[in-house]
């Protein structure tokens, strides 16, 4: 007896199915899409910017920030929000032109001290129920205070490797896009191709369904605070190798920046989306707009006016786009 051929989906899953996928891919195509944009734009201003060494210094500043973007990612995927991102990641370019240049072993310490406290950051959300904007938002005085204690003007100086770094350029491709093409592909494994990343997901979308898969949903948070530690601690590390120096108000304007890319790459704040590819072009793209408003010669006490109408106009073209790919 031959079997029955199995059902060919209708016509209305087929057309739900697509309108999700539509949904999913129309912001990191936007992003794109604003990234080449502004590209383009700063080409017609500074044809140089198109050559290998032009690319690289259009977007060797947006290195650490995208990377910090992925960490704000992960967190968001959760359901949380970090709103210390910038001064932890000031912190540890201090922590880089010091202890670390000075003395390796207690600069080291140091950064695990950072993934311990973001271990107990988690903790204190899941069992304690304190809200995450709460928590983060307390910490990042913690981290300021801490960088002022240790480097309390800026100075110091990053060791060689750290330099050596920075300056590492490939023959015929911007050194910025391997570093972040590396970076987007390594936590796009982990959030897509891990088990831990499906538990993330469901994490931020439903815990209840993670709890009764009979996961831990504290093991899952934790994981998740301690990988953006991770990632927080390599965007201050490549942003003191830049620099040259540690600074703990160097990325003081990181919080809401990798937020919003993070918006505009496709994560949402209710959680249970990881996007990294969308979140890397959403970090470039936000990078890139000092560089192009230096181009255009604004006057300085117009650019972050400026820089926030751009980020205000990219984001209402994303609640746009959503509402036509419905």
């Amino acid at each position: 007896m031959s079997s029955a051929a199995p059902a060919a989906p209708r016509l209305p899953e087929l057309r739900d199915a697509l309108s999700v996928r539509r949904r999913r891919l129309a912001p990191p195509t936007l992003a794109l899409v604003t990234l080449v944009a502004m590209v383009a734009v700063g080409a017609n201003l500074q044809p140089a910017i198109l050559t290998v060494h032009g690319m690289t210094m259009m977007l060797m500043s947006a290195v650490p920030l995208v990377i910090a973007a992925l960490a704000q990612m992960i967190i968001m995927a959760v359901g949380d929000i970090d709103l210390g991102v910038g001064a932890l990641v000031g912190l540890v370019t201090v922590i880089a032109a010091t202890w670390l240049a000075t003395a390796p072993a207690l600069g080291a310490l140091a950064l695990v001290g950072i993934v311990v406290l973001y271990a107990l950051m988690a903790v204190a959300v899941q069992l304690r129920n304190v809200p995450s904007i709460i928590t983060t938002l307390g910490m990042s005085f913690v981290w300021l205070g801490l960088g002022l204690m240790i480097l309390p003007t800026p100075g110091g100086a990053v060791a060689p490797w750290q330099s050596a770094l920075a300056s590492w350029r490939p023959e015929g491709v911007p050194a910025p896009l391997v570093i972040i093409a590396v970076a987007t592909a390594v936590v796009a494994l982990v959030a897509h191709g891990s088990r831990f990343g499906v538990r993330l997901r469901a994490l931020g979308s439903d815990a209840r369904t993670l709890t009764r898969s009979g996961r831990s949903t504290l093991a899952t948070r934790v994981g998740a605070y301690v990988l953006a530690a991770v990632l927080l601690i390599v965007a201050g590390l490549m942003l003191a190798g830049q620099t040259r120096t540690g600074d703990i108000n160097s990325a003081n304007n990181y919080a809401l920046i990798t937020i919003a890319a993070v918006i505009l790459g496709g994560g949402t704040f209710a959680g249970g989306q990881a996007v990294p590819v969308g979140t890397a072009f959403g970090g470039m793209t936000l990078g890139l707009i000092g560089v192009l408003l230096s181009l255009m010669s604004l006057s300085s006490n117009l650019q972050s006016a400026a820089q926030g109408l751009i980020v205000l106009a990219v984001l209402a073209g994303r609640v746009l786009t959503e509402r036509l790919t419905r």
